[in-house]
């Protein structure tokens, strides 16, 4: 086995022990997902007696009951509509942001980008009164805007901070070169720039799009109609006063997740070479 990075040969000892780290990381994440994707086959008392093993009978109508059922799809789109929102937000004004603190030079820039990255620090929970307050008075109540915009406040530090290294790393004749044949910075964030980062790009979205999609506190607090709710809130649907269906639960979480894996896999290279961008020069 050789070192792709290096060209060096990498050893027997060391293979074994990346093999064996990798067979762990990769059971300590399968496991519950096929452990959830398993139990929604099952009955409630098949999934009391036997929770990690397989079903004892299959029941596919717990799956099949929620697909062909209005409310699945209503929730789904709510969170669609939530997420992409939140998704195109955090990219327009991250991406603008970063670009200035990597590029352009005035009074207090260093004191401004620190205050976003403050926002690393701490989650939307801990600010959730002060925000259901400001979301009161804005009136956006029971709207998506109320889960929205929150959402990309919280989610403006990393994004900023992923772009502005990706800026930073790109080569300054290229900067030169644009400014000596006319190029303005908007010209040069638009044309230039934002193309060369569509690996940054991508991976701001995934993380934009895959924290929305699982968010709870937030809709929890900000809406109050059935029918906007997004999916994390429709698992409520399945707990009762007295009795809980956690099969179905496991269904529909399966269902649920099956979007977030599928766009993973599909931009896993662009994140991939988003995350490692600007890794030397920062």
């Amino acid at each position: 086995m050789t070192d792709a990075s290096s060209g060096r040969r990498v050893g027997a000892g060391t293979r074994l022990y990346l093999y064996i780290s990798l067979t762990v990381i990769a059971a300590l994440v399968l496991l519950p997902l096929v452990t959830t994707a398993l139990g929604g086959f099952k009955s409630l008392g098949d999934l009391r007696v036997n929770p990690f093993g397989l079903p004892n009978e299959w029941h596919v109508e717990n799956y099949t009951d929620i697909l062909f059922g209005q409310r699945y799809w209503r929730q789904m789109a709510n969170s669609l509509i939530i997420a992409l929102l939140t998704v195109f937000l955090t990219l327009v004004v991250s991406a603008t942001a970063a670009f200035a603190f990597a590029h352009v030079r005035f009074f207090g820039s260093g004191a401004l980008l620190n205050y976003f990255l403050i926002g690393l620090m701490f989650p939307a929970a801990t600010a959730i009164l002060p925000l259901f307050i400001r979301i009161r008075d804005l009136g956006l109540l029971d709207t998506y805007w109320g889960v929205v915009l929150p959402q990309v406040a919280f989610g403006l530090g990393m994004s900023i901070l992923l772009f502005r290294n990706y800026f930073r790393s790109l080569p300054s004749e290229l900067f030169d070169a644009a400014f000596v044949d006319g190029c303005g910075y908007i010209r040069f964030f638009w044309y230039i720039s934002l193309p060369l980062a569509r690996p940054m790009i991508a991976t701001v979205a995934i993380i934009s799009f895959v924290g929305s999609w699982n968010s709870y506190i937030l809709p929890l607090i900000m809406l109050n109609t059935e029918t906007r709710y997004p999916w994390p809130l429709g698992i409520m649907v399945y707990r009762g006063e007295f009795n809980t269906d956690w099969q179905l639960i496991l269904a529909f979480i399966t269902l649920t997740i099956l979007p977030t894996i599928i766009a993973f896999f599909l931009a896993q290279k662009h994140i991939i070479a988003g995350l490692t961008a600007g890794a030397v020069k920062s």
